[in-house]
């Protein structure tokens, strides 16, 4: 159901960077750069992360409340983006571990401009 969802940076060289890194081991690339706006993914007609300067070309703010999800396959793949997003520069927000009574098992991280990530798997 979810094309795409976009959040905002101040730099996208580094975004572009830091994403293509992150996500390459779930077969994740740049698929589409048009200046402002990339598109990350393994494929145009799957869901993709885009990166963009706002067009309004104002400070992109994170928002409160506002997360992107991301499901690698297993717990361990959890625990390899969460150190790998680290690595990167990106900030904890919530180490690796089970949470909801065994149901889900997440990770938490802010990337470089300040925008929530979860990495999870449901048990």
């Amino acid at each position: 159901m979810i094309g795409y969802v976009t959040i905002g940076t101040r730099d996208m060289e580094k975004a572009k960077a830091f994403y293509a890194e992150l996500l390459a081991d779930l077969g994740a690339s740049v698929l589409m750069d048009i200046g402002r706006i990339a598109f990350i993914g393994t494929a145009m007609d799957q869901p993709m992360l885009s990166v963009c300067i706002p067009y309004d070309e104002n400070d992109p703010q994170p928002g409160n409340g506002n997360m992107i999800a991301i499901n690698p396959g297993s717990k361990e793949a959890v625990d390899k983006l969460y150190a790998k997003a680290l690595d990167l520069g990106a900030t904890s927000e919530g180490e690796p571990g089970q949470r909801i009574e065994d149901i889900f098992y997440g990770a938490y991280i802010r990337d470089l401009d300040g925008n929530k990530i979860a990495f999870y798997q449901f048990a």
